[in-house]
């Protein structure tokens, strides 16, 4: 076929075929005329199609931001401030542990369980445990050899080797692979404040059971519980106090000390120390004097303070007034034993000057006009004769007269003859100056108002309140005027 071109008459060249005897061994492919517009059509459809799409995304893009930016005017003007919660409160309701963690009333973790690994002995499936005795002994620095070779040679399936290994050591007696030993996944408790709370805390044994304090009284909610106990102590008070016991136990060479801080409103603990103390953490190297709770289980005859019940006691029975006077120039014989001032004044004094110069023979004598009777009766609707309501088991027992007579009545009025721990002195002073009622102290932190009863009237706590700041101002209180601190 030969291509033959010719011209039509709008000048257009248009091939015309024709046949042709010789074979033609040029290229073969169909002619494909170029269309102009075809080509232009594709070209704008592909800038819709960019277009199109640089809208879409710059749509997503802006949406995006503005999500962004509604969550930040949401978070920070529309939202009401929160205390973010501490780790230990966000981590006990998600990780499950064989005991519950223990919280200050700020949320601060006081006492917490951790993973740990244990190491025990199938002492039938030991070869040589002379052998194996020594290997682990370098590795154990506080068994001796023949102790563990006992262990691992007894006549038993199942012996323990340690409790609580450390990693390093974990690590070094899995790297022996000696047939017979175990790893055991165990929990310890620990208590990060160490000694700061050791008494109101308690500790648990190597088995995780609570043999003292918080850790004894709530040992079958603590392991039930996945929420942790809250207490109402305050740690950074907790902390003061001990520092300031401490130094004063320094400068009076006192053998122990106890400091008790209370909220009068509701008997709420928001400190208690006791001296010496012990690491909760390392309770079994303690001695007996430093696990002792002398703010709890501890009773003492109080002295001077008690002074503050007499006098409330005489005013809400009506014995005394704040008019009432006593002759205390001379000192109270009774047999053998008289009763004398520390700071006579060899006058008649009033109630008010009974208070603040701390006269024992005033005080003996309006006792005297209340009462065996009245007296006892008071002393036990305070609860001072009996052990506290506390969640603590170390708790001490009153010690009182067993038949009260007149001579106790007098000495009790100035706190000779009657033991109460100091939890139940201070317990009884905010049932004094809180409008009059008592409510027993706690350690535990509740959301729901607490309900105390009676003790004494609104008015006879006003008074012990005035009387108690005139002591603090003029009389025999003076060094604990806090200035700024009513």
């Amino acid at each position: 076929m030969k291509r033959i071109f010719k011209t039509s008459r709008s000048n257009r060249i248009e091939p015309v075929l024709r046949s042709s005897t010789r074979p033609s061994h040029q290229d073969k492919r169909p002619v494909v005329a170029c269309d102009p517009d075809r080509t232009d059509g594709t070209f704008k459809q592909a800038i819709e199609m960019g277009r199109t799409r640089l809208l879409i995304t710059g749509t997503v893009i802006a949406l995006g931001f503005g999500v962004i930016g509604l969550r930040l005017i949401d978070v920070g003007a529309l939202q009401t401030p929160r205390e973010p919660r501490s780790f230990a409160a966000v981590s006990a309701t998600t990780i499950k542990k064989e005991r519950a963690d223990i919280l200050d009333r700020n949320g601060q973790l006081l006492a917490t369980s951790l993973k740990a690994v244990s190491l025990s002995a199938n002492p039938s499936k030991i070869m040589n445990p002379q052998e194996v005795a020594v290997k682990l002994a370098a590795i154990l620095p506080e068994q001796t050899t023949d102790e563990l070779a006992h262990k691992l040679s007894a006549d038993r399936k199942f012996v323990w080797i340690e409790r609580r290994l450390t990693p390093q050591q974990h690590w070094e007696v899995n790297r022996l692979g000696i047939p017979g030993l175990e790893f055991r996944n165990t929990e310890t408790r620990i208590y990060p404040q160490g000694p700061l709370m050791g008494h109101v805390l308690g500790y648990t044994d190597i088995d995780n059971r609570g043999l003292a304090g918080v850790e004894k009284s709530f040992d079958t909610a603590l392991r039930s519980s996945v929420e942790p106990l809250k207490l109402t102590v305050d740690m950074r008070i907790q902390y003061i106090m001990r520092e300031e016991l401490g130094a004063a136990i320094v400068e009076y060479s006192a053998l122990g000390g106890a400091g008790i801080v209370l909220d009068a409103t509701n008997g709420e603990v928001i400190s208690m120390v006791s001296l010496p103390d012990f690491d909760p953490n390392h309770a079994g190297s303690a001695d007996g004097e430093a696990k002792f709770n002398r703010a709890t289980l501890g009773v003492y005859e109080l002295g001077s303070t008690f002074k503050i019940f007499n006098t409330a006691l005489a005013l809400e029975t009506g014995v005394s007034t704040m008019k009432s006077g006593y002759d205390a120039s001379q000192p109270i014989k009774i047999a053998r034993f008289s009763i004398r001032d520390y700071h006579a004044k060899n006058r008649i004094l009033s109630v008010p000057e009974i208070f603040i110069y701390s006269s024992n023979i005033g005080s003996a004598l309006m006792a005297q006009e209340v009462g065996p009777v009245a007296q006892k009766a008071f002393m036990k609707y305070m609860g001072f004769l009996d052990q506290l309501n506390l969640e603590i088991p170390e708790v001490g027992t009153p010690q009182y007269p067993s038949i009260w007579r007149p001579i106790n009545t007098m000495t009790i009025a100035f706190g000779h003859g009657l033991s109460v721990s100091p939890m139940h002195l201070a317990s009884g002073v905010a049932t004094m100056v809180n409008g009059g009622v008592r409510h027993d102290p706690t350690l535990i932190k509740t959301d729901v108002p607490r309900k105390g009863k009676r003790g004494i009237s609104p008015k006879t706590s006003t008074t012990i309140r005035k009387l108690m700041r005139l002591n603090n101002i003029e009389g025999s209180g003076k060094g604990s005027d806090a200035k700024g601190y009513n």
